[in-house]
């Protein structure tokens, strides 16, 4: 049978993951049976999420237990089928788990296809940050044509499909990036109107000037300081969606929330976080709608994509947390 190498959570990490927190063992793939697949895993999502599930604690998903291989999105080429819908040959998504080869139950997994476009497009804006974008901006964001939207985390995974859409529905688009390569593409690559960069501009005052009417939905991803800075802005009726706070997820002390949520108050504001999950009976609407965008030519997609394999998932893990990513994260286990 063919070796399976596998990366498991061996200690709760404090702060950033360190290699030590995972433990890298090699045991043999395990077969499938009936209603079951073995997949060969071929590019693995790595998502800011990830953090959050190796901590114990309630959240909106159980923590990846101890010894566990550790939880991750995946797409794959079906090696063994134990069901008559999947055969040998057939590419699809699902939690793969950071691992070369996956025996998995088909419900829960959907077959994409990679004439329609590239592999690890499935696991960005045609995946799971895809599909947070869609909700996140349209449902709990109830975007308006016409609107001015505020999104941080631009070019990432979730942002620069938040910012798209919010253009295709003819709204103002202000980006949030760290540094000048991030901000030029957001405004040329993805046609945000403006992008501040907040390592070196002060992001309070360059949305005063890019948002003289004030921000009418603000799409958060980040937390801490910029969130601040973005509800001093707001437009009377806001919408704050909440999606991420990745500023605060390696943090060894408590969680740093708004400090000036009284904002909300004046302006007459919601804020709401979500978990794309809620929407899981409408992932088709989502998907064919941001499909036939990616056909128009009016949604674009960048992938970064990191070699190594499995064992190189801590190290690469991380570049979500420094601001090294540039795009979609994706980790590379095998050739397709």
């Amino acid at each position: 049978m063919t070796d399976n190498r596998q990366c498991k959570l061996i200690a709760r990490p404090q702060g950033q993951a360190k290699r030590g927190d995972f433990a890298f063992e090699t045991a043999p793939a395990e077969r499938p049976g009936e209603g079951e697949v073995l997949v060969k895993v071929l590019y693995l999502s790595l998502d800011p999420a990830m953090r959050g599930w190796m901590n114990e604690g309630k959240s909106y998903i159980p923590p990846v237990q101890l010894g566990e291989v550790m939880r991750a999105g995946g797409v794959g080429v079906v090696v063994e089928s134990g069901d008559p819908g999947f055969a040998p040959g057939d590419h699809v998504v699902g939690m793969t788990g950071v691992q070369e080869y996956a025996r998995l139950p088909v419900k829960g997994l959907n077959k994409v296809d990679p004439r329609f476009a590239p592999l690890p497009t499935y696991l960005g804006a045609l995946g799971m940050p895809g599909l947070t974008a869609y909700f996140g901006i349209l449902e709990v964001g109830a975007l308006k044509d016409g609107e001015t939207v505020v999104v941080s985390g631009a070019t990432g995974a979730v942002g620069q499909v938040v910012g798209q859409i919010a253009r295709i529905k003819n709204c103002r688009v202000i980006g949030i990036a760290g540094g000048p390569d991030k901000c030029r593409a957001a405004v040329e690559e993805f046609g945000y109107d403006a992008c501040v960069d907040y390592k070196s501009e002060d992001v309070r005052l360059k949305l005063r000037e890019h948002c003289p009417k004030g921000i009418d939905v603000y799409f958060d991803n980040v937390g801490g300081e910029i969130l601040d800075a973005a509800l001093a802005n707001l437009a009377r009726g806001a919408r704050v969606p909440i999606c991420g706070a990745i500023s605060q997820y390696n943090n060894t002390g408590p969680m740093r929330g708004p400090a000036n949520y009284m904002s909300l108050l004046v302006n007459r504001a919601r804020m709401e976080g979500f978990v794309v999950f809620d929407f899981a009976a409408r992932y088709g609407e989502a998907i064919q709608a941001m499909a036939g965008w990616v056909a128009q030519g009016r949604l674009k997609h960048r992938e970064d994509i990191e070699e190594g394999g499995v064992d190189a998932f801590p190290e690469v893990l991380n570049k979500l947390f420094t601001g090294e990513n540039f795009g979609k994260l994706v980790l590379k286990v095998a050739e397709a």
